[in-house]
């Protein structure tokens, strides 16, 4: 046993400290958490513009201990032919009775309007929220570097036994050694550590006292490169993490004002072929009652019964149109599902919203003006550049012989001092400290890697002109289409009222039912190119804000109008037929 109470009180000491330190390296998951989000919202504050960071909670640690986990040969469910179901179809059924079940008149679901889309593509849409974790990777990527760069703690307790079985002399010692260290990454290269060892020893005899010793130490050493390895170079990681994390938060801004766009171009192609499928009804119906005029008109003899045969095949194109039609809303339906997040066997109703932004005033040299200034994904192409112009100089730097200094100091105490544990003797301090230069004799893989970085830096500038030159065509190409899908939408207009015009001049004249019929084709057709027309210039102007990098989104995920745009009009239209 421990022959001195001193000893065992510093034994017991020793073991409690080493075990809280143990304690205290252990850092709080949340903690970590709540320094990420700090981290990614002050990046998205730089950003400026309303630019928002993206807010989780996250969920508690745990594993997910499956058996699962462990099976070599997971198991396949792929049964054979003679095993799987099929049940034919009877050939006589009502199959037009099944199509016209899949969008029933009497529909009530979820209620979708476009501010909400916008809503819920923010919550459950999986491309958001992909987007908002690789934002978050990027603040983690961060933070492991900067962490290199401070000062790290680490503490290891060791304790052995060592005996023999010889009967004549048998004793057991016993060794109990704590290392606390401490480590420092410099920015400039190299490294610094300081170490406190604690080594203390009782050995044990059968019928002797035992004997106990303990002893601490004191380490601090220094390695630093002069040459090679030195500068900037030896923080490379940290100024790249830093850099990426810039990028990521410009990604991810511009991703939230691209995914605004696309939701807005999904809603709006609903809204079409909710229209299209309204007019398509409206002109079957009118076809059904022009079939019943022309059969009354047959049957009393005042037209060939062809006639009859011609409606009837008019009514069959129509209603075939019309179900097609709806086979293609419904999966576009489906597919928008997906996209927000939400469950494919969701009802839910698409209402259709009136969104009116004026357009704007603008010539395609302002337009690529605007791209050339705010437009962040060519901000961080251009940062890219740099990116690898600082990689040429980091590869020059692999070609600097080696110039190293390192250096060590050690201060022991007393071994047999009961008393005297951590009473450092200075006087009998040790140190040593050398320089090792080595000569570059061999540096040709560095000198390759020195031209391979400079052929990256090359085709890096080449990628940020071809980037750079397609904002540009792309911001002159949406001030076009403004203008283009502007005229378009005046001469749907004028087509739909000419349309309109003789089709009640053939009313009024009652002319024959097959021409009335034409004449109502012609105006379902332009109504349906004027709705086009209509979400086409919707989607110019929003592609247009998106090109020149004038778009704001809001933070919860709304269009954000710009000051000399007014007030915006976002209000809910009348439904079409069969919805809410």
């Amino acid at each position: 046993m421990i022959n001195s109470r001193s000893a065992q009180i510093r034994w017991a000491l020793t073991t409690a400290w080493a075990a809280a330190l143990m304690a205290l390296g252990a850092c709080s998951l949340r903690a970590t958490d709540n320094r990420l989000s700090r981290l990614v919202e002050d990046y998205s504050e730089r950003l400026d513009g309303g630019a928002v960071a993206p807010t989780r909670d996250y969920a508690p640690a745990r594993e997910y201990r499956d058996r699962a986990q462990l099976e070599k040969t997971p198991a396949s469910v792929n049964p054979p032919a003679e095993a799987l179901p099929f049940d034919p179809a009877e050939p006589d059924r009502d199959v037009q009775a099944r199509l016209d079940s899949y969008v029933e008149p009497g529909f009530a679901g979820t209620i979708i309007d476009l501010p909400e889309a916008f809503r819920i593509a923010q919550r459950s849409a999986r491309e958001y929220l992909t987007a908002e974790e690789e934002y978050i990777l990027a603040a983690i990527s961060l933070l492991i570097e900067r962490h290199r760069f401070s000062p790290r703690f680490f503490n290891d307790l060791s304790a052995s036994a060592d005996g023999s079985f010889d009967t004549t002399n048998a004793d057991t010692a016993i060794r109990i050694v704590n290392e606390l260290r401490a480590t420092k990454q410099l920015t400039t290269g190299g490294s610094l550590e300081a170490r406190l060892i604690w080594d203390a020893a009782q050995t044990l005899r059968e019928g002797v006292t035992g004997q106990y010793t303990s002893a601490t130490s004191l380490v601090l050493d220094a390695n630093i490169p002069l040459l090679r390895g030195a500068g900037p170079v030896a923080r490379e990681s940290l100024i790249q993490a830093e850099r990426n994390l810039v990028y990521a938060a410009r990604d991810f801004e511009r991703f939230r004002r691209e995914f605004l766009v696309d939701i807005a171009r999904d809603y709006f192609n609903l809204v079409a072929q909710q229209a299209a499928i309204a007019n398509q009804e409206r002109s079957l119906n009118s076809l059904l009652q022009s079939q019943q005029r022309t059969a009354a008109q047959v049957e009393a003899g005042r037209l060939a019964a062809f006639e009859t045969r011609r409606f009837e095949e008019r009514v069959l194109n129509t209603r075939n149109g019309l179900i097609t039609a709806r086979e293609r809303f419904l999966l576009s339906l489906d597919r928008f599902k997906v996209r927000l997040g939400l469950p494919v066997e969701e009802e839910i109703a698409i209402v259709p919203t009136r969104l009116e932004i004026p357009e704007p005033e603008i010539t395609p040299a302002h337009a690529t003006a605007l791209a050339m200034q705010y437009r962040l994904d060519l901000q961080v192409e251009r940062d890219r550049v740099e990116d690898a112009r600082r990689g040429v100089s980091n590869a020059r730097n692999d070609l600097l012989p080696d110039l190293d200094l390192a250096a060590n100091l050690t201060v022991g105490t007393d071994p047999n001092d009961e008393i005297g544990n951590f009473d450092f003797a200075f006087d009998e301090a040790d140190y040593s400290a050398s320089v090792t230069f080595g000569l570059p004799l061999d540096r040709r893989i560095e000198r390759l890697s020195l031209r391979r970085a400079m052929i990256g830096a090359e085709r890096s500038r080449r990628t940020y002109d071809q980037f750079r030159d397609n904002v540009i065509v792309d911001a002159r190409a949406a001030v076009r289409a403004i203008d283009e899908a502007r005229f378009a939408l005046d001469l749907a207009e004028r087509r739909v009222e000419i349309n309109r015009l003789v089709l009640e001049q053939l009313k009024l004249e009652e002319a024959d039912s097959l021409e009335i019929t034409d004449a109502e084709d012609q105006l379902l057709g332009s109504e349906n190119d004027r709705d086009d027309a209509v979400r086409d210039l919707r989607i110019a102007i929003l592609e247009y804000l998106l090109s020149t990098g004038t778009m704001r989104v809001t933070p919860g995920g709304q269009f954000q109008p710009l000051p000399g745009m007014g007030q915006i009009v976002l209000e809910r239209e009348a439904p079409p037929v069969g919805q809410p």
